[in-house]
């Protein structure tokens, strides 16, 4: 073994493993070659310190640990705001969309800046809007133009079958054509509420209207009505709707009544409260609902029901909705609620 000036280069005819010593593992990196001396060949080892490297490691680690969840804390932050600012309109357009109902569709989703697909998809879907909205407008227009026209006809035809000499076949006909008059009637009422129509609203006494309609409802000669009625029962809204929601609830409990209908005013909870009920067969658990679709009626009714045509019960949901209130069928009956007037 031979030193040189370069404490770092070591001549040695020995095995490698003989420089340990001079190049101990772990703080050196060593690197030999065989050369060829006056003696003989030997090897030419060389040195270089790993403190550089150590101290280099060290401070990337220590730059890197708190560095790298920082640096993913800014990207994830930027990522978040990026999507959520390009969503942003997004979620504008979706929210206006599942506000939008069939009374309301003059409504429109927001149109962003950007010129972009987002912007395109709402201007798409304001053209939408647009189309069923004049389409609807139509179909509510045909109808109360069909329903109005009719109302003068019939109304000709039953006061000629009225003064028509008295025989089987003319009552038969005024029966039909008092039908016919009904039905004229709720296709109009219908036609008004779907077109939004803004209720002509003031203070009343829900008792003494309910109380009226009731007693004026179709009667049969075998069923009584019951009045159970509180006093200043007072809301907000439109007589003549309310007197034709009793009505079509009244002669609904009256058509299916087996002896008694009981028609019930009370204050309950900040509610006006409307009950309506008969001992009839009721309505079953699975068709509660559905005798609110409009031109619906249970097989039960259309083999004993000569006048209905389906319609009340969807009128008197609608007036009740109109008035932001309910109805909903309970216990062999239907139950309305309203808001009560403040104070």
């Amino acid at each position: 073994m031979e030193r040189v000036a370069d404490p770092d280069l070591l001549v040695t005819k020995q095995k490698a493993a003989a420089a340990l010593d001079w190049a101990a593992p772990g703080k050196y990196a060593v690197a030999g070659v065989e050369v060829v001396t006056a003696t003989g060949p030997a090897m030419l080892l060389a040195r270089v310190s790993l403190d550089s490297v150590q101290q280099a490691l060290q401070t990337l680690y220590q730059a890197l640990l708190p560095g790298v969840p920082a640096l993913l804390l800014v990207v994830a932050g930027v990522t978040w705001f990026s999507v959520g600012r390009a969503l942003g309109p997004v979620a504008a357009i979706r929210a206006k969309v599942a506000d939008i109902t069939a009374r309301d569709l003059n409504q429109r989703v927001p149109v962003p800046r950007s010129k972009d697909e987002i912007a395109a998809l709402a201007t798409t879907v304001n053209g939408t809007l647009d189309r069923l909205e004049t389409a609807v407008e139509r179909h509510k227009r045909f109808v109360a133009d069909a329903a109005h026209e009719l109302r003068s006809p019939i109304a000709t035809l039953r006061a000629r079958l009225e003064l028509a000499e008295p025989s089987e076949l003319t009552e038969e006909a005024l029966a039909d054509v008092e039908r016919l008059q009904s039905l004229a009637a709720d296709l109009l009422m219908l036609a008004k509420l779907d077109a939004g129509e803004p209720l002509r609203a003031a203070e009343l006494d829900l008792g003494q209207v309910a109380a009226e309609a009731a007693l004026r409802a179709r009667r049969r000669p075998e069923v009584r009505v019951e009045l159970d009625i509180e006093p200043d029962v007072v809301m907000t809204g439109s007589r003549a709707h309310l007197d034709r929601l009793v009505t079509n609830l009244a002669d609904n409990a009256v058509r299916h009544a087996a002896s008694t209908v009981r028609v019930r005013v009370a204050a309950d909870g900040g509610q006006a409260v409307l009950e309506v009920r008969d001992d009839g067969p009721g309505i079953p658990a699975d068709q509660r609902e559905a005798v609110f679709g409009r031109f619906t009626r249970l097989d039960e009714a259309r083999a004993r029901d000569a006048g209905g045509a389906g319609l009340g019960l969807p009128i008197a949901r609608d007036i009740a909705h109109l008035h932001e209130g309910s109805l909903v069928y309970g216990d062999r009956g239907f139950v309305a609620c309203f808001p009560l007037r403040d104070g």
